[in-house]
């Protein structure tokens, strides 16, 4: 795994970043689309992440957890952490926040139901520690400063409002806290981005749709990168929104990217 700080340099969009006509939804539809969409495809969502990301995606999510700084050993108080996994999908990054923050709590929101049930099963093991609930991204279910932290992965892609999400986010942790946000990137080294868009492009949709029945949710989620915003236009929109000391590094080869920031007082 390669570790990249953040650079700024925006990325370089090509020319082979662009849409066929009707692959995005409109806008105003999107948050209906995305949760329709994902509706579908959740019993494949898990063995379909695995296999777009060589398996890689668990590692990724530790990396990402271990950036709140909650699990350290000694800290008398980590018993008492209450940490938000927005759009928590199947609950793995939830459980990997379990995991390392021993005694800690984690609420995972998710505003698709079908994605939901299967967190629920999965939490059963560690019931009373993490907890679910349906919500939004962009008006979070939470009063002001009640978390400790805040993890969101491969979610910015599917909101309307980027900003409004860090905000939010910012909104319902406490001064101090910090945000770990895991998301997909373009690479930037000029082979291995064209390898890169070959595989997530062309190939991603054909195994989704042989695996899943669902070829057109897998053609939507790789042309969600296109257009999409760099590492460096994620971090100044976290600073807009109530985060300091906003870094990233990218990771595997720069096609993902894990962007920190701590809640200003």
């Amino acid at each position: 795994m390669a570790h990249r700080l953040g650079s700024p340099l925006e990325d370089v969009r090509g020319p082979e970043d662009s849409t066929p006509p009707g692959v995005l939804p409109p806008k105003e539809e999107k948050a209906a689309w995305v949760q329709a969409m994902f509706g579908r495809i959740a019993g494949h969502y898990d063995l379909m992440n695995g296999l777009m990301t060589f398996g890689r995606d668990q590692t990724w999510r530790r990396y990402t957890v271990s950036q709140l700084g909650l699990g350290q050993p000694g800290d008398g108080a980590v018993g008492e952490r209450l940490v938000l996994d927005v759009a928590t999908g199947t609950g793995d990054l939830a459980l990997e926040v379990v995991r390392q923050v021993p005694g800690g709590r984690v609420v995972g929101l998710d505003f698709v139901p079908q994605m939901l049930v299967l967190a629920q099963a999965k939490s059963q093991p560690v019931a009373g520690r993490l907890s679910l609930a349906a919500g939004d991204a962009l008006c979070l279910p939470f009063e002001d400063g009640v978390f400790d932290g805040v993890v969101t992965g491969f979610a910015l892609r599917n909101v309307t409002d980027i900003g409004a999400a860090f905000g939010e986010m910012a909104r319902v942790t406490r001064p101090g806290g910090r945000v770990a946000c895991l998301e997909i990137s373009r690479p930037r080294l000029p082979v291995f981005r064209r390898l890169f868009h070959w595989y997530f492009y062309r190939l991603v949709p054909l195994l989704g749709g042989w695996i899943s029945g669902q070829r057109a949710a897998y053609t939507y989620l790789p042309h969600s990168l296109t257009g999409f915003a760099s590492p460096d236009e994620i971090a100044a929109m976290m600073r807009g929104r109530g985060w300091h000391d906003v870094q990233y590094r990218r990771l595997m080869l720069g096609t993902v990217a894990v962007h920190v920031g701590t809640r200003a007082g």
